[in-house]
């Protein structure tokens, strides 16, 4: 990471960092040495050693960091401080990130004390509303003492939680045991859980029913098939629901199996209508998962208006893939509004319209949908725009920002300190205070100006990510330099040339990859700009002449470009110059795509239903996002306008009379 414009953008606000009482005594400090105490202090957090922090915390009084280091130390000791502490700290750091970072924590903790007077009080000063355990245990609080129902309001987010835990989980046994929840409710719970491979959220909802129901649900997760088949099941009316995740489990491990088992007599008499049609969507989504060509008949068996919104989404994908528009218009239908609202689906929703050429209210319609979601801001946004006939080009850019705008983004302390914290190695401390301060939804949240000003600060101190991020934010204003600048461009430029690889096709995967991060390195261990796996990265320097190349190089500029564009372009040579599959194979690796691609005789898709049917939800979600900002970068780059489109093409089996190229690729 280049850190040398941070540290000149933090010179320039020193002065406005602190408040004035403190300002003082931080004068003539080596920040140095606090910035590296600061680092020691991160890591004894990591470690909950409290003895260190609490020593050190005296130490950083008046530096720029104070709220965070303050924050450590009393999360650490959180469960043995006492209420007047924490309000202390509440009030002295009042406004910033780290008190409602940790109101957050200890609204958690009063809620699992069942404290609902103190939580009540506390939850009214919290600002940023996003978590989904605390969302439950305020609706516990309204319940408690106020009567509240709130059964309508916990179902969602309870439904959606991806863990077992107490907040939701603890609210629902409450409302089951007071007669409040269905136990229908619980049991879609239970369902969510089987089929999204989660036991213990599956195990949870079914013991908010019966204890008993928490250990049959471990045998039906080891061995669905043997639960089915004994003969008792059958017989036992309060088994339905125990032999519909018994399904379930068996659709998640082979939905041909499943559909087989589910067309059994015994499970047409035992099963309602509702139940069989969930089965069924289960078996559909997980054969749509495997790119099977039975997907949209096993949808077709069941009633969509019962079906989950997972398994409409995938109705969906299976009936595009299927050339079948009538069900993918049905599929959309029966989805909620909100998410029948999403431009993904206003655009197939426009698309299906349209095959019913005889009807020119439906071309209106189609149109009028199109029109709805057409512009620059994403994929299907794109898309939309060339269904209309118009080509892609950059927007203009904004008036230029005011200097009082500028220095007003410079003395947003939050800002100051995110910069900071980052500038010194604390990357994912910074960026959370960044999003903080920047988010639309806190209270005296930025509008479109002051966010396109937060941005520039980000660009000019060259923290890209925070930079594009911020940029993004807007809603009326866009500035395409911010959202998708060009950094590192002469190595870029030279690499691409000397290797016949399209610019903004390097930098649209960049830009997804890292959003510029030269140290950036993944949990899986991939690094620098282009996000190289170590393994790959040894295999592409010798094919392509870099024999002193040596693994701490990886994260080196040049050295990075050299290898990720030297191994995007041996990837898309090996799929015929396809974008979309070498998007896919960079993100996934060339394996994958050479099956999702499809076996010979199979069908040819364009290029979007291809991609809207990936697999891997971060895979289809990279290749999307790479098509579409590799687009807008050409018309930067170009000047000219761009057809998402013609670089998504079509994609399908490969051509079985020519050698297979890349087989040896990693």
């Amino acid at each position: 990471m280049q850190f040398s414009a941070i540290l000149t953008a933090l010179a320039l606000i020193g002065a406005l960092l602190s408040l004035p009482a403190t300002a003082a005594r931080a004068q003539g400090r080596d920040v140095a040495r606090l910035d590296d105490l600061t680092l020691d202090l991160a890591q004894a957090y990591k470690n909950r050693d409290r003895k260190r922090l609490s020593a050190a915390l005296p130490s950083v009084r008046g530096y720029i960091l104070e709220p965070w280091v303050a924050y450590w130390e009393l999360s650490v000791r959180l469960d043995d401080a006492g209420k007047t502490e924490i309000q202390g700290f509440l009030q002295r750091y009042s406004g910033t990130y780290q008190e409602d970072r940790l109101r957050v924590e200890w609204l958690q903790q009063l809620g699992r004390a069942r404290d609902w007077e103190t939580f009540a009080r506390e939850h009214a000063a919290y600002r940023m509303n996003d978590d989904k355990s605390v969302r439950c245990y305020a609706l516990w609080t309204d319940y408690m003492l106020r009567g509240t129902d709130v059964t309508a309001a916990l179902e969602p987010v309870w439904w959606g939680m991806k863990d077992a835990e107490d907040a939701c989980g603890g609210l629902a046994g409450q409302l089951v045991k007071d007669g409040k929840l269905s136990k229908h409710s619980v049991w879609v719970r239970a369902r969510l859980g089987v089929e999204n491979d989660r036991p213990r959220v599956a195990a949870q909802a079914a013991g908010v029913l019966d204890e008993g129901y928490a250990r049959t649900l471990n045998t039906i997760y080891s061995n669905p098939g043997k639960y089915l088949n004994d003969k008792l099941t059958a017989l036992r009316p309060q088994t339905r629901e125990l032999v519909s995740l018994a399904l379930i489990r068996l659709a998640y491990l082979d939905p041909q199996d499943a559909a087989e088992e589910l067309d059994k007599l015994r499970w047409k008499a035992q099963l309602n209508q509702e139940e069989r049609s969930w089965i069924w969507g289960v078996i559909g989504k997980r054969a749509a998962q495997k790119l099977s060509d039975d997907a949209s008949g096993y949808f077709a068996r069941g009633n969509f208006a019962q079906m989950h919104e997972d398994h409409l989404v995938w109705a969906a994908r299976a009936a595009l893939r299927a050339g079948r528009w009538g069900q993918v218009a049905e599929a959309i239908a029966a989805m909620p509004e909100a998410m029948r609202d999403e431009p993904v689906w206003v655009y197939w929703r426009a698309r299906a319209l349209a095959q019913r050429s005889n009807l020119e209210t439906a071309r209106m319609e189609s149109q009028a949908l199109l029109e709805s979601i057409a512009g620059t801001k994403g994929f299907y946004e794109m898309l939309a725009l060339e269904e209309l006939g118009q080509k892609i080009v950059a927007p203009s850019r904004p008036a230029p920002l005011t200097a009082d705008e500028r220095e007003q983004a410079k003395k947003n302390p939050g800002l100051a300190r995110a910069l900071h914290a980052i500038s010194i190695g604390l990357r994912t401390d910074g960026v959370r205070e960044w999003n903080y301060s920047t988010n639309l939804h806190n209270r005296g949240g930025l509008d479109d100006r002051a966010l396109l000003a937060a941005a520039d600060l980000a660009c000019r101190a060259e923290v890209w990510d925070r930079c594009i991020n911020t940029s993004e934010r807007t809603k009326g204003l866009v500035d395409m330099e911010q959202r998708y600048p060009m950094p590192h461009k002469a190595s870029v430029l030279a690499r691409t040339q000397q290797i016949s690889l399209d610019p903004a096709y390097v930098y649209g995967l960049i830009r997804q990859e890292s959003r510029f991060i030269t140290d950036a390195r993944s949990v899986v261990g991939a690094a620098g700009l282009m996000q190289v796996m170590p393994a790959t990265a040894k295999w592409t320097a010798k094919k392509i002449g870099l024999t002193d190349f040596q693994a701490h190089q990886i994260t080196e500029r040049d050295t990075n470009i050299a290898i990720g564009t030297g191994y995007l372009k041996l990837v898309l040579d090996s799929f015929n110059g396809s974008m979309p599959l070498a998007a896919a194979a960079y993100n996934a690796g060339p394996g994958r795509p050479r099956i999702w691609r499809g076996q010979s005789g199979g069908p040819v898709l364009e290029g979007a239903v291809w991609a809207e049917n990936v697999p891997f939800a971060e895979t289809r979600d990279y290749v999307k996002k790479v098509l579409a900002n590799t687009t807008l970068y050409a018309a930067l780059i170009t000047g000219q306008p761009q057809s998402l489109k013609a670089r998504l093409g079509s994609v399908g089996p490969r051509d079985a009379t020519m050698p297979e190229a890349g087989l040896d690729l990693p």
